[in-house]
């Protein structure tokens, strides 16, 4: 067993560490412009976004005219390792970037790649992506959004919930159901949307952790007109395509969920000497025993993370991705609840700068309340820790559907 990249993989590490030091943003210029939603990129994330399309590192795995270089599935990784090391986001339009992108490139057409997955790619537009409704928040195939086919155009009517960066995106990879007839799992289509199209009224949701600047949103279609040219992939095959984009957001997502687990741990051992010396023996032993047993869920979190890839990268499947989501979450929920126990109504003050409110990078960002507020946000996007237990029920343990 071999438990390192071979040097080849490591040169381009060390090519693309040197690239960061000199291209990355500057901190404070970070700060000063912070991106008010996921769909939103400030000037200095556009900029760097094209910095790295330009220079192939934007998504090393594709080609150099889509922001690549050709390179392997561990070159990726281990670049995708430094940013969250460095802690600056790749993007901020997490949406555009891991999943619209990527789906039109897979399934759209060559004027759909140009019209609308490079803009996003060059850092000039933002997407979100239009699933979840009112009583389909994890079940995609329960949605009601329709769209119906009007001479050369689609006229959608529905509405979108839970739908992050809708407020400043330009852009939405919209799911809507254009067969009414069909089994609830078929009869889904693809559509992208122009954001300014009339019709569409978006509502921003407030949010606890960042009341100033919320990052979901209700959306409602009325009407909405969109060319029939926009309909990405084959009619009524979204489902099967829903699970390519959600496939595009968990392949790598580990790699942040696991770096932002480890520093959050740093963190709290930072404070872990300064909390024990107040503690009586007792609670100093219980307190002791739970930082044991979260380095230990942490290891085991990049151990699993690294086990799914190496399963992937030989082409086989990996049922540790469905694992990683669920376990990584609810680590980060612990180690967030844990860190403002111990802190008390300190907890309020203390803990991990905010960089930025809706930053890629999965880091430690406000007061420790803030972080465990937050971590129930990570338990649930990208498929609810509910939904992945049952994944790993029926796909994993082979159990029979209740």
């Amino acid at each position: 067993m071999r438990l390192s990249f071979d040097p080849r993989v490591e040169e381009v590490r060390a090519e693309f560490r040197e690239w960061l030091a000199v291209h990355r943003p500057p901190p404070e210029e970070m700060a000063a412009e912070p991106s008010r939603s996921t769909g939103h990129l400030p000037g200095w994330a556009r900029r760097f976004v094209r910095a790295m399309f330009d220079a192939g590192w934007l998504v090393p795995g594709w080609p150099p005219e889509l922001g690549g270089r050709n390179a392997g599935p561990a070159e990726t990784l281990v670049c995708l390792e430094e940013l969250a090391r460095a802690r600056v986001p790749r993007t901020t339009n997490v949406q555009g970037l891991g999943i619209v992108a990527p789906t039109i490139v897979d399934h759209g057409t060559p004027e759909q790649v140009r019209e609308h997955a490079l803009p996003i790619l060059r850092g000039e537009r933002t997407a979100c992506l239009g699933m979840s409704e009112p009583g389909a928040g994890s079940d995609l195939a329960a949605l009601r959004t329709r769209a119906v086919l009007d001479g050369d155009e689609w006229v959608v009517d529905g509405q979108k919930v839970w739908t992050s960066g809708a407020n400043y995106a330009d852009l939405c990879l919209l799911f809507v159901r254009t067969d009414p007839t069909a089994p609830k799992h078929r009869g889904i289509s693809i559509l992208v949307v122009d954001m300014d199209t009339p019709g569409i009224t978006v509502r921003p949701l407030p949010e606890i952790v960042h009341p100033d600047a919320p990052d979901l949103n209700e959306v409602f279609f009325e009407s909405v007109r969109v060319p029939a040219a926009n309909l990405v992939g084959e009619l009524n095959d979204g489902w099967r395509m829903a699970n390519g984009s959600l496939a595009h957001e968990r392949g790598m997502v580990w790699v942040t969920a696991v770096m932002g687990l480890e520093q959050s741990l740093d963190e709290l051992l930072r404070e872990a000497p300064e909390l024990l010396a107040a503690m009586g023996p007792g609670e100093r032993q219980l307190a002791s025993d739970q930082l044991v047993q979260m380095a230990i869920d942490t290891q085991a979190a990049r151990c699993l993370g690294y086990r799914g890839f190496a399963k992937l990268q030989r082409g086989g499947s990996a049922p540790e991705q469905a694992l990683m989501k669920l376990y990584a979450s609810e680590c980060r929920q612990r180690i967030a609840r844990v860190a403002a126990e111990l802190r008390g109504a300190d907890a309020l003050e203390l803990g991990g700068d905010p960089l930025d409110g809706h930053a890629a990078v999965d880091e430690p960002q406000g007061t420790w309340l803030e972080q465990y507020f937050q971590s129930f946000a990570n338990t649930i996007s990208a498929g609810t820790s509910e939904i992945q237990r049952n994944i790993i029920a029926q796909r994993v343990l082979g159990l029979p559907r209740g």
